[in-house]
């Protein structure tokens, strides 16, 4: 009985070393905040990424029609910065009227 429960702090202890310490610290955060300037062929999308001080990001932007299909898409580079949390906005050409636009995903580069 006292050779289980060392087992399973032991286990538990292992999962909490390997969960906390041994994964990657840095954190990326996306918000979208709206768009604008919606024509017949672009669109203006509005959006925040929050990331570690010094870290590159990259986002993918999208624009969706009525039926939510991709009718605009693009890849932007966000250099590294002294600062937390910042807004970016991107216009996007589209394939059709745009009725929506938002960031799809973020990551590090």
């Amino acid at each position: 009985m006292i050779g289980g429960g060392i087992g399973v702090v032991g286990v538990l202890a292992a999962w909490v070393v390997w969960g906390g310490l041994s994964g990657s610290n840095a954190q990326l955060e996306t918000r979208e905040l709206g768009y604008r300037e919606v024509t017949e062929t672009s669109i203006t999308v509005r959006w925040e990424v929050s990331a570690e001080p010094g870290t590159d990001v990259a986002c993918a932007i999208q624009a969706l029609n009525e039926s939510f299909g991709i009718v605009g898409w693009k890849v932007v580079t966000i250099p590294a910065s002294t600062e937390r949390t910042r807004v970016f906005e991107e216009s996007l050409r589209t394939t059709e009227p745009p009725v929506t636009g938002l960031p799809y995903r973020c990551w590090l580069p």
